[in-house]
């Protein structure tokens, strides 16, 4: 099963905090399968051996991005910034299944609907009210967003290197 969306680009990374900042790597997602295939993947590329506070970003061009927040044996905490990412494509499909949502196909047109743990990044400095409020800023792109919510966590640099 491909979970490449038809026609956009697909970008994903993995972020572990360690003393003194983060350190970053990517992540290819494209053998996932199902939702857990995403945390193995994280797992097995930054070699994560405890309670590590890891978060997964992904960002597919001009369409949604996703947060998953790993860390020790705690459920992993999702969000997702736009429900409806699951009728384009297999990885958006995965993303909404962790983060509790399927998407509306009865009514596709819906416009952006973020759906998941809202509250996933506000011990780090993002409240719920300003992810929600990123996730829907008109004209803005994931890749953008994911950037100002980098810089807010301050793993903007390892962001940037890994583009």
């Amino acid at each position: 099963m491909s979970s490449r969306p038809s026609g956009n680009s697909v970008f994903s990374a993995a972020f572990v905090r360690v003393a003194g900042g983060w350190n970053g790597a990517e992540v290819d997602l494209g053998a996932a399968e199902i939702a857990d295939d995403l945390g193995d993947a994280v797992q097995e590329r930054l070699a994560l051996n405890g309670d590590e506070l890891a978060l997964l970003c992904v960002e597919v061009e001009d369409e949604w991005f996703a947060i998953v927040r790993y860390q020790g044996d705690q459920e992993p905490r999702t969000f997702l910034s736009d429900a409806q990412a699951g009728i384009s494509d297999e990885l958006g499909k995965l993303f909404g299944e962790l983060a509790g949502v399927a998407p509306d196909r009865e009514t596709p047109d819906l416009g952006v609907r973020p759906a998941g743990d809202f509250e996933l990044l506000s011990d780090l400095g993002v409240s719920s009210d300003e992810l929600i409020e990123l996730s829907m800023e008109e004209g803005v792109l994931p890749a953008d967003t994911l950037s100002v919510i980098a810089e807010r966590l301050a793993f903007a640099d390892e962001l940037d290197r890994l583009r």
